[in-house]
């Protein structure tokens, strides 16, 4: 089963997708957090260090990996049956890859994760934001991360069983 979970900047994604997991640990399932933030200055090193924490006072045992970069290879690798990953977020995974100096890394990383995803015997929750519901954004980062995160979201909402928009901590089923 393979789940999106999008919303935007504080919109309750996480903490939904989190919860959902809940349910997997409920019945039995392992959880693992595959994490893709990359701590570049004080104030997302902050954040992180609140997730890690947020995970460890949580009810069930989390095994992690942080992964800025090769997501599928990761997924792939720990692969199980009655385990549940959550993948936290698509769209730091592709501020890391935009800001790479390799160029030609996303495509191929892209590929290979649309690819894994539909081989999983895992059940995998994944987090994105939608960033596509504002203006344009000036600047041609800016706006090649708005495109790419908008044709990354609709690719895994194209495989994905369930899709849930999370908006002001409510979800909204959009696919079931």
């Amino acid at each position: 089963m393979i789940h999106l979970v999008l919303g935007g900047a504080r919109s309750g994604k996480s903490r939904f997708a989190e919860q959902r997991v809940a349910e997997y640990a409920a019945i039995g399932y392992s959880c693992v957090y595959v994490a893709t933030a990359t701590a570049l200055d004080h104030e997302m090193t902050q954040r992180i260090a609140k997730h890690q924490q947020d995970r460890v006072s949580s009810a069930h045992n989390w095994t992690l990996h942080e992964q800025a970069f090769d997501v599928a290879q990761t997924l792939t690798a720990i692969d199980k049956p009655q385990q549940v990953i959550l993948v936290d977020c698509l769209t730091l995974l592709l501020t890391n890859h935009l800001l790479d100096p390799n160029p030609g890394r996303w495509p191929e990383q892209k590929v290979a994760l649309l690819e894994c995803l539909t081989q999983l015997h895992s059940d995998v929750i994944l987090v994105s934001n939608e960033v596509g519901s504002g203006i344009v954004p000036m600047g041609e980062l800016n706006r090649r991360f708005v495109d790419e995160a908008g044709w990354l979201n609709q690719a895994i909402a194209s495989i994905a069983d369930q899709v849930t928009l999370v908006v002001a901590g409510l979800p909204l089923a959009l696919k079931q």
